[in-house]
């Protein structure tokens, strides 16, 4: 028989933040969930501890633990997507870099296979069809045009696993990708480019579009050359596409982030990490994809003369909403949407995770007042 499992604290549910309530877990399921003062025996509820939120969802992240998904090593793989679900990311997107087609099949199969045995939910090609000049760490060797039989080979290398591919829409060649890529049912995300707001609006308009790393890849808002960044907001405020955010205090300003919030709402903005292998590591050395990387103080740029571009994150999505909580005064229900019930519904599973809701898969994260992790909950199982 299926085992029952109740929890008490402070909950943040799809609409509200309950002061005290109760969260039914029973198998694999979420069954019920409510305030506590409603509960028809009270007294048969455990004592509050915490704030339950959500399994957090992450659409864009290479690696974590000193691991890397672009690796194709099974291996590291299983390290960084362990280490982000310790930290209350239950749904994890393995994301690839640029790089040789050789190497970038290898870690699109790899990756396929790590979502058969349910370590990451899906897959995420950022590149190689991207901008040279906004190519940031994308190694520049490897970016080329959008070449339809490469594409379809990463597709089948992902069987049916592949969910969304950035791509510059300014390159020749971008809408029979874009297409090419919707009959396969992947999301066609805007990133790494220097298009200009027509082009930008234009792609995300048709179906549901989405927005790699807002403001990141691309030349800055103009008030005479809005380009991506005013195309983006633009389609997000009309509900046509969602902008990733890397809301870690590195890639953007707090400020930054506080006034996508304002402009668009939780609603259209997924919080990323787009963290590399030395996420939740010390400084030091890293690689991402074929770059070589530099981690100082924490920020992690390539290795080369001067300073060189920010090449991924090291934070976690828990880190990244705490940050938007604590820093850049996001509140707590809206910088938790962002990071579970939104980036779901991108994907395309927020029947199934996201949000504390009965029916739903049992994932949550249980934090303390700090947002710091304390238990963490997959599928009706605590995570060790």
């Amino acid at each position: 028989m299926a085992t029952t499992d109740v929890l008490r604290g402070r909950l943040v549910t799809s609409s509200e933040v309950v002061e005290d309530g109760y969260v039914v877990v029973t198998g694999d399921r979420i069954t019920a969930v409510g305030a506590t003062a409603s509960h028809p025996e009270t007294e048969t509820l455990p004592a509050p501890s915490g704030t339950i939120i959500p399994g957090l969802v992450d659409i864009h992240c290479h690696g974590g633990g000193g691991a890397s998904f672009p690796s194709g090593d099974p291996a590291e793989i299983e390290i960084a997507a362990a280490h982000h679900l310790r930290q209350g990311t239950t749904s994890l997107v393995a994301s690839t870099v640029t790089d040789s087609p050789e190497r970038m099949l290898a870690a699109v199969s790899a990756a396929a296979d790590a979502v058969d045995r349910g370590l990451v939910a899906a897959i995420h090609l950022e590149g190689p069809f991207l901008s040279q000049a906004r190519c940031g760490a994308q190694d520049p060797r490897h970016l080329r045009e959008p070449d339809p039989e490469l594409a379809r080979e990463l597709i089948e290398a992902g069987r049916g696993h592949v969910r969304v591919m950035t791509l510059a829409p300014e390159l020749p060649g971008s809408e029979t990708l874009a297409e090419l890529l919707r009959s396969h049912g992947v999301i066609v995300a805007v990133g790494h480019t220097e298009a200009d707001a027509m082009t930008v609006e234009r792609v995300l308009s048709v179906g549901q579009g989405l927005v790699t790393h807002l403001f990141n890849g691309m030349p800055p808002l103009h008030h005479r050359a809005p380009g991506p960044v005013g195309g983006s907001l633009s389609a997000a405020a009309q509900r046509r596409a969602h902008v990733e955010l890397v809301a870690d205090g590195v890639h953007l300003a707090d400020d930054t982030v506080s006034m996508v919030f304002h402009l668009i709402g939780p609603g259209g903005i997924a919080l990323v990490t787009d963290a590399m292998a030395a996420a939740g590591m010390a400084d030091g050395a890293y690689v991402l994809g074929p770059q070589r990387v530099t981690v100082t103080g924490g920020v992690a740029r390539l290795q080369q003369d001067g300073e060189g571009s920010i090449a991924g994150g090291t934070a976690r999505l828990l880190d990244v909403v705490r940050r938007c909580v604590q820093v850049a005064g996001i509140g707590l229900l809206d910088s938790v949407t962002a990071a579970s019930r939104t980036p779901a519904a991108v994907l395309g599973i927020g029947h199934e995770v996201g949000s504390l809701r009965p029916g739903l898969r049992a994932d949550l994260v249980v934090v303390d007042d700090e947002l710091q992790p304390l238990r963490v909950m997959r599928s009706g199982g605590w995570v060790s």
